[in-house]
């Protein structure tokens, strides 16, 4: 069955998408949205409440971990063949997004979402005013994929720590970081035909709030 559309756009009028590259403040402004205009933050991965009903045989990339023989064939795996898991990954995953924000379009509030729902696919179920792709260098999210605190990359630092040969599991990684953050998909995002907005280390947090703010129409625009 599919769900026509217009259906979605209208389900969705009150959903604010925002996509794009790592360490270019998705998380934060996500965030900080929700929590100015009481909304509901829908962070990296809420579609995680709905794993169960993965079937590795109908969704062979989410259900991967159901099958793969251990975390060193997670992180060894060639750039090529990480990349393709990432964008099967991402595809399967925007069901499980869809069928989720359905589900909280139910209590009637905004909802603020950290998306990894394709920019063709936004285009389907959402308009200009609705989503956002924010971008930063390619370069920064391979350098700094370690920097950040989070329970789950330093977890799969740590299996690259544990390999036989740790310096070319490190290597073939970061092979891997550059592959999935190569300049043609940085271009596919920024030429998507939604509003870009580029990674400033000069703007505040505070700064870039209001740039989205305008952008998604929550306050008049002053220009």
């Amino acid at each position: 069955m599919n769900i026509e559309e217009n259906i979605l756009k209208k389900l969705f009028e009150n959903v604010y998408f925002i996509t794009g590259t790592a360490y270019a403040g998705k998380s934060t402004m996500v965030r900080m949205l929700a929590e100015k205009y009481g909304g509901v933050f829908c962070g990296e991965n809420y579609h995680d409440a709905l794993m169960d009903l993965i079937d590795p045989e109908r969704q062979p990339n989410l259900g991967y971990f159901q099958t793969m023989s251990g975390w060193q064939a997670f992180v060894s795996r060639t750039p090529e063949a990480y990349a393709d898991w990432i964008e099967g990954t991402a595809r399967e995953a925007a069901q499980l997004e869809v069928i989720e924000l359905i589900r909280r379009t139910a209590e009637g509030r905004r909802l603020f979402v950290d998306t990894n729902i394709s920019v063709d696919a936004l285009r389907e179920i959402s308009g200009y005013h609705r989503v956002a792709v924010m971008l930063s260098d390619p370069a920064v999210s391979v350098n700094r994929f370690f920097d950040r605190p989070d329970a789950e990359k330093q977890f799969i630092y740590q299996q690259l720590l544990n390999a036989p040969d740790p310096d070319a599991a490190l290597a073939n990684y970061r092979a891997i970081l550059e592959r999935i953050n190569s300049p043609e998909n940085y271009r596919r995002l920024e030429d998507s035909g939604f509003f870009v907005l580029k990674r400033d280390e000069d703007r505040t947090p505070e700064q870039t709030l209001a740039i989205l703010e305008r952008h998604f129409e929550l306050v008049e625009d002053e220009t």
